[in-house]
Parts: C-alpha cells; structure tokens; sequence
C-alpha cells in the first residue's frame, strides 16, 4: 500500500495560503515600487522648477515659487505613502514567513511519517521473508525426518526379513 499522509489536505491549504500571502507580498512591493517611483519623478520636477527657475523671468519668480512649495509638500505626501507602503510590506513579509515556516512544519512532519512507513514496510517485508524462511525449514525438516522414519522402517523390514519373523 503506497504511503498516504493524514494531514495532506491542511498541508495542501497550508501551501495554497501562503502562495495567495506571496502574492499579496509581491503586490505590496510593487506600491513600494511605485511609490518611489512617484518620489522619484516628483524630484525630478522640483530639479527642472529650479533649473527653469534661473532662467525664467524676475516677474514668474513668485509662481516659480508656489510651484516649488508644492511640489515639496507633494514630496512630504510621496514620503509618508512610501513609508506607509512600506510599513504594509513589511507587516505581510511577516505573514508569509509566519505560513511558510507552518508549511516547512508539516512538510518535515510528512517526511518523518514517510521514513516510519518505509521501515514498517521494511521490517513486514522483512517478518515476511523471515515467516517463509521458517516455514520452509519446518518443510524441510520434517521431510528429512520422514525421509529418516521411512529408512528406518526398511532397515526394520530387512532385518525381519533376514531374522525371518
């Protein structure tokens, strides 16, 4: 009879969770990709508003201006949904090394249950073996012995014969 683990289907889940948490992980690092990305772009625009700064007229130096403060307070948002997103990846990284350390559990568990079932099989083909062994040596004794008793019989017969009784 092949091996059969009790615990496959919670084994089963146990693996289908944490292939759906690294899913979720993957999408909580392309935020985080993202989101620096957003950063990234916002930088460059705050460095072609400086760079356009010098060169602009004295009378769009006030707009200039504006424009740059809101690009800083859009990089301050940019920072704080990175770090958000961040904190979130974070927290799901946590969850799916929890599940994949359940999933090594119960894959460690089927292995010792594996090599348990192999050396009952072992030790009953063994017990086997050694059952037919046994009876065979009965056979073949108790061959030898009738094999004995039936030259005995025919010394005893001879003999009688020779003694005439």
């Amino acid at each position: 009879m092949p091996f059969r683990y009790r615990l496959q289907k919670v084994l089963d889940f146990r693996i289908r969770k944490k292939e759906e948490q690294l899913l979720v992980v993957q999408k909580a690092q392309q935020a985080v990709y993202i989101a620096e990305e957003n950063i990234r772009k916002n930088e460059a625009e705050i460095q072609a508003t400086k760079n356009g700064l010098r060169t602009a007229d004295p009378m769009m130096f006030e707009a200039y201006d504006k424009y740059l403060n809101y690009l800083w307070d859009k990089a301050e948002e940019l920072e704080e949904i990175r770090r958000q997103a961040q904190e979130q990846l974070d927290i799901e990284t946590a969850k799916l090394v929890k599940l994949e350390q359940a999933v090594k559990v119960l894959e460690k568990h089927k292995e010792r249950h594996r090599e348990v079932y192999i050396e009952e099989e072992k030790a009953a083909e063994l017990k086997q073996y050694s059952e037919l062994g046994v009876t065979r040596y009965f056979r073949q004794n108790q061959d030898r012995l009738e094999e004995e008793e039936r030259q005995l019989l025919e010394e005893l017969k001879k003999i009688e014969g020779e003694n005439g009784y």
